[in-house]
């Protein structure tokens, strides 16, 4: 067989023919080196044609928007521009889950999230089509997006020649921003929210003869997505579970797609934010529906409606979708800086949420078993990254606040804080209240903040200045949509 290219991993070789370069593909196991050639029928075909029934629900898989064949081409043509990630164990965190836990390491990528993957692809895609030199030289591509999905279109447009237009909403971080001016991208300020953004943007598309890219819907993008699943069942070959954060489901399609087809027995799960239930709601509609959604530390989840062809595909795969909540995606947010030394944005820590003490996908049936945690991204503001730490301290009870009487005479704030300070708990904030205080005028309330070691040290100070009888109203950290 006349070999064009091949790619090799530790594990799968890939083989594209020259001959018929629609037509993927070869792949097979080293320990045998022998090539299978996907494009003829065997017996080992139908055996995984009866497999793969089990998958089907409206649909034969080989009529899905997105196919394994083109995840394998997507693999081939961007290897050269995209960061094959780790994905290592981690010992805290499967210590603390009770599984065995490997982290991809998707925030790791130049721009910082696997968004590069889908959109080197998309582009490759328009260059080597049907009038790709025309493309090139004259038209170009844009995409609408507020962050993640805007700078992986940005540079690999630079990267490979094609101009890119970016438009962006008024909320976009003006870091972000910036990043994809210095990538050489036209970038324009447009609309409220991504929704006006992309409708401007599909405006532009015949006014100016641009091909329009869209961030989780679009085949290539789906295709160049289910690359990190190729890799994962490359460095994690034994691996029972994948948790995968849903946004607008692109990259659980294609992911799933991968895994599935080269280790059937894995099962996919989907973590959503619970402030946005997209997927979900799809998945009960049977269609994509559109969802009320509610500002969210996992900003890059929030996707009102999941896309058609990521929906299609990714329903034919995935085993189950779950939501968490903010206070655990602030939780992972904090263990995954302490813990692993890793700045992940809160829609990439969505999986790993999921999974910690507390979360739906804290069970049984997963304990022990070998789980993978694709960070999805790592583009977080610092100053939201602040808030997000100090919510996650909150929510570990490592930051409590609570209000007092306390007496307005010397010595009143003397006496309170010696308690404190004999349990060691650490004042962060204290601020006094005299106006709206109603009872005797030798008082004064005050607001405490402070800085425990965790849930069992915020039970003895509670219990210490209960005893010297100060009356508390302590505060809990609640997840609210008000």
């Amino acid at each position: 067989m006349e070999l064009d290219q091949q790619y090799e991993n530790s594990n799968i070789i890939f083989l594209a023919r020259r001959t018929r370069p629609a037509n993927v593909l070869c792949y097979t196991s080293k320990s045998n080196n022998k090539v299978e050639d996907t494009t003829k029928p065997n017996s080992e075909d139908k055996r995984n044609k009866a497999t793969n029934t089990k998958f089907r629900k409206s649909s034969p898989l080989d009529s899905l928007p997105v196919t394994f064949a083109d995840i394998s081409r997507a693999q081939v043509a961007i290897r050269d521009g995209i960061k094959r990630t780790t994905c290592e164990k981690s010992f805290f965190l499967s210590e603390l889950i009770g599984s065995n836990v490997y982290l991809k390491t998707e925030n790791q990528q130049f721009t910082g999230s696997f968004k590069e993957r889908g959109a080197r692809n998309a582009i490759l895609s328009l260059i080597t089509g049907e009038g790709g030199e025309e493309f090139k030289e004259h038209s170009g591509c844009i995409a609408a997006s507020a962050g993640n999905h805007a700078l992986a279109m940005a540079y690999h447009g630079k990267e490979l020649g094609v101009n890119v237009t970016v438009v962006m909403p008024t909320v976009a971080p003006l870091a972000k921003v910036d990043k994809c001016k210095r990538f050489g991208a036209r970038v324009i300020i447009h609309g409220a929210h991504i929704g006006e953004a992309k409708e401007y943007a599909e405006t532009l598309v015949e006014k100016e003869g641009l091909a329009y890219v869209n961030g989780y819907d679009d085949p290539p993008i789906l295709a160049g997505a289910g690359t990190m699943g190729i890799e994962i069942v490359d460095q994690v070959p034994d691996l029972d579970i994948v948790v995968v954060p849903v946004g607008g489901a692109g990259l659980i399609a294609g992911l799933a797609c991968a895994i599935k087809t080269l280790k059937p027995d894995a099962k996919i799960i989907g973590v959503e934010p619970e402030f946005c239930p997209s997927y979900i709601n799809a998945l009960k509609a049977g269609k994509p529906v559109v969802t009320e959604t509610t500002p969210t530390l996992a900003d890059g989840l929030a996707v009102p409606l999941v896309g058609s062809h990521a929906f299609e595909v990714a329903r034919h795969y995935v085993d189950e979708c779950v939501t968490t909540t903010e206070k655990e995606i602030a939780i992972a947010v904090l263990r995954l800086i302490e813990n692993e030394k890793m700045v992940v944005e809160g829609g990439g820590a969505s999986g790993l949420a999921a999974l910690l003490p507390g979360g739906k996908l804290d069970r049984a049936d997963l304990k022990g078993k070998n789980i993978v945690v694709p960070l999805c991204g790592g583009n977080i503001d610092t100053t939201v990254l602040g808030r997000v730490m100090d919510r996650g301290m909150a929510a570990d009870h490592r930051l409590v606040r609570f209000t007092t009487t306390v007496s307005d005479r010397a010595g009143g704030i003397a006496n309170f804080t010696k308690i404190l300070a004999e349990v060691g708990a650490s004042i962060k904030d204290i601020y006094h209240e005299r106006a709206w205080l109603f009872t005797s005028v030798d008082q004064t309330q005050i607001k405490v903040v402070c800085e425990l070691q965790g849930k069992e040290h915020a039970v003895r100070v509670k219990n210490a200045l209960c005893s010297a009888g100060y009356k508390l109203q302590w505060l809990e950290m609640q997840d609210t949509k008000t």
